[in-house]
């Protein structure tokens, strides 16, 4: 397959035993807990990113695209090894519907290989780029031990550009158990950020990840969550 001589040609990497990202001392069933979500990385803005979130004691899930995590493998590892949440975002941010079976399964099997490559951890949560899934692709994801994360609310960053627009439109979608979807690939996202997680503490939410929001009980392959 073309991916796979991708990999095979760029990728050598190390694997390491992956650290638990589960934040075993907040349950959301208690206090007030909201997922903040990335897509589309890793990529030169991701390790302002995460020294922010190291800065502020705040855990948050990145769902990963392979030819990114080929790019930047040490900002993948340092991403898991500092307690975030990781998922694959397939291989070249396809759009699944539009593809085959076999296609869909490849960018969805070659992805957890290189993240797992990278990190030495195997996610077992997906979410489809642009949101387009449907039941054929929930059902192959399935196959390969994903869950499907969708949101409860996308920022349009990467339409809206401007820290402060971004800003605005994050607290706007806020809310006890929700997912917020971003993209830590936008430079005004990642600069909106300090702004955001002030606001969001003085509101008195708890900023976890995905598994942590969903109390022990998922992810779960070919279940979705947050469905739109």
């Amino acid at each position: 397959m073309v991916i796979n001589a991708l990999i095979a040609a760029s990728l050598a990497l190390t694997s390491t035993t992956a650290p638990a990202t589960a934040q075993a001392t907040v349950d959301c069933s208690r206090v007030k807990c909201l997922a903040l979500t990335f897509d589309d990385g890793p990529g030169e803005h991701t390790p302002t990113l995460l020294k922010l979130l190291k800065k502020e004691g705040v855990k948050a899930t990145f769902f990963l695209v392979g030819r990114q995590v080929v790019k930047h493998p040490e900002i993948a590892k340092r991403t898991l090894a500092e307690g975030h949440a990781i998922g694959n975002h397939t291989y070249s941010h396809a759009s699944l519907p539009t593809r085959l079976d076999d296609e869909i399964l490849e960018e969805l099997k070659v992805n957890q290989e290189v993240i797992e490559k990278a990190t030495g951890y195997r996610p077992t949560m997906y979410r489809p780029p642009y949101g387009s899934t449907d039941a054929r692709v929930l059902n192959l994801a399935n196959q390969v031990d994903l869950a499907e994360i969708l949101w409860t609310g996308t920022t349009l960053d990467w339409s809206l550009k401007d820290a402060a627009k971004i800003k605005a439109a994050a607290l706007k979608l806020a809310k006890r158990d929700g997912a917020i979807l971003m993209h830590d690939t936008e430079p005004g996202t990642v600069k909106a950020m300090p702004e955001i997680i002030k606001e969001l503490k003085k509101r008195g939410y708890h900023l976890v990840t995905v598994p942590t929001l969903l109390r022990g009980k998922g992810p779960a392959a070919g279940k979705s969550y947050f469905k739109r």
